[in-house]
């Protein structure tokens, strides 16, 4: 009941104005923090896994997990696979009940790109799978791939309009300047090449690198159509960063509560953070 694809929730978030948050997750204590957290919030939650993620936790093991939460969730949830790496490796995870698929085919040229996206298309869509295509490249690293944010490439409104009308894809990443991990300068955000591209198409748009976006950025772009918004760096730093301080505490026992449940906590909270800030006052 509670395992959503995810074009309905994506075009039920840009009618009404908001986005919709997806969180990198990889075990059981990220997977039920988010969950926990949108359940608390009542909002709808995309839990989103990369190659690094599906290969740590195996991917028949961790689909299993993630689907055992999401189908006990309260609120919708998508189970999302993020810049997949292979048709083969978005095949399983259909095969392994993933409600939307990902391939990371931006670095391909533009035809190559849109062939190989609209065959992913046409048989996800037979599934009832959902699919994310990308257009441009964004900077920093994801799933191997280091892109450096001076050779990231924007994407272009026209060509945007015509990927989207070839693959039929559910939702578009947009590259306007944000990166995957922290920012190594001041954010360069062009939300007025966002507002061109949502001028061009009306499927659900999709902004990547989420994680140290300035707030007034992220609330301008929900405006202009962003309805997926992807986190990793943030929650993964708040488990990292929470276990490093507890470390320094004079009662710190390396013990289940003294090395996880902290870390856990401060990730909930993340999450709990973003979802506030996604709804726009909902």
């Amino acid at each position: 009941m509670s395992l959503f694809a995810l074009k309905e929730v994506l075009e039920n978030a840009r009618t009404a104005g908001y986005a919709v948050g997806a969180f990198e997750v990889w075990d059981t204590a990220s997977i039920s923090a988010v969950i926990e957290a949108a359940e608390e919030q009542t909002k709808p939650v995309i839990l989103q896994l990369g190659p690094f993620e599906l290969d740590y936790g195996g991917l028949e093991d961790i689909a299993a997990v993630a689907l055992y939460y999401a189908r006990k969730a309260t609120v919708p949830v998508v189970l999302h696979l993020d810049h997949g790496d292979t048709f083969q490796r978005a095949m399983q995870c259909i095969h392994n009940g993933f409600t939307s698929v990902m391939l990371d085919l931006s670095p391909l040229p533009f035809e190559d790109n849109v062939r190989q996206t609209h065959e992913l298309v046409r048989i996800a869509h037979t599934c009832g799978v959902s699919v994310e295509g990308e257009l441009g490249r964004i900077g920093g690293e994801e799933a191997g791939i280091n892109v450096y944010e001076d050779d990231a490439l924007l994407t272009d409104p026209q060509q945007a309009r015509e990927y989207v009308a070839r693959t039929g894809i559910d939702a578009l990443a947009v590259a306007i300047g944000t990166v995957h991990g922290f920012y190594t300068a001041t954010p360069n955000i062009r939300l007025g090449l966002l507002e061109k591209i949502a001028h061009q198409i009306s499927i659900p748009l999709v902004l990547h690198g989420g994680s140290g976006t300035p707030e007034g950025i992220i609330r301008k772009s929900i405006t202009l159509g962003i309805a997926k918004i992807n986190i990793c760096t943030d929650f993964v730093a708040a488990f990292s960063n929470t276990f490093v301080e507890e470390r320094k505490q004079d009662d710190f026992r390396f013990s289940v509560p003294g090395v996880f449940c902290k870390p856990k906590l401060a990730a909930k909270a993340v999450v709990a953070q973003k979802l506030r800030l996604f709804s726009m006052g909902r």
